[in-house]
């Protein structure tokens, strides 16, 4: 398969592409900065998605066949903060979380069409989508929620072109990232809430993108996995 991951530089996204690229397969990542091997693109510039999908279409000798949504930002803004920096919260977290990812979608599902149908979409939702987050983060959790309603709308409007789609909802998760919260205080109250006892691991999220990727039946399109050991039940 030829593959497009955005966010592949660490976390979720590097563990998914370094999953996918093992396994044989044609992986194109993404990163704000880029690096050797990762096309460079802020998500923040509307100009971006774009440029990412033109050059990884190239690399990848102009056949994408799956594209992985998984950048994101995940950026605190206090519920009394004054109205210019919560509006810039906002805005910036709408378009990186959201906005660039429709965006990408939007070029995945052209791509698609155009080449004659068949392709698949993997959107990184969230917990957050189902539950909600913080009183800080009111603004995540409704960026995580708009991208299961887009989800869900090219599941229901492409699968007859072949065109499937599909969310990842994690909750907590074990990476670089979030180690040193985890060996603190915060730590142990995040895992009581969790019954199997634990934080998710990378490499179990980035399974659940492979098989998503790979091996999913076609009519489990729309499916969104919960990956959070039963902290959010639906």
């Amino acid at each position: 398969m030829n593959i497009l991951i955005t966010g592949a530089s660490r976390g979720i996204g590097a563990a998914a592409y370094a999953l996918l690229k093992k396994q044989g397969h044609r992986v194109v990542g993404h990163s704000t900065k880029g690096s050797d091997v990762l096309i460079a693109g802020d998500l923040a510039d509307p100009a971006a998605p774009r440029d990412i999908w033109d050059t990884a279409l190239d690399e990848l000798g102009g056949n994408i066949e799956v594209l992985v949504n998984n950048a994101g930002v995940y950026e605190a803004i206090a519920d009394n903060a004054p109205d210019d920096e919560w509006h810039a919260a906002w805005a910036r977290t709408m378009t990186i979380n959201l906005q660039a990812a429709a965006d990408l979608c939007r070029l995945a599902v052209s791509h698609f069409m155009d080449r004659g149908g068949g392709g698949r979409i993997i959107n990184i939702a969230s917990r957050a989508s189902f539950r909600g987050d913080s009183p800080q983060h009111w603004h995540y959790a409704a960026s995580k929620a708009g991208m299961i309603g887009v989800t869900k709308t090219i599941a229901r409007g492409y699968a007859n072109e072949g065109i499937l789609c599909f969310g990842v909802a994690p909750g907590f998760t074990v990476s670089e990232m979030t180690a040193e919260y985890l060996q603190g205080r915060g730590g142990a109250q995040i895992v009581a809430d969790i019954p199997l006892g634990r934080v998710a691991s990378t490499e179990e999220v980035a399974e659940a993108i492979r098989w998503l990727a790979i091996e999913a039946p076609q009519s489990s399109t729309g499916t969104i996995l919960d990956v959070n050991g039963a902290s959010y039940v639906r």
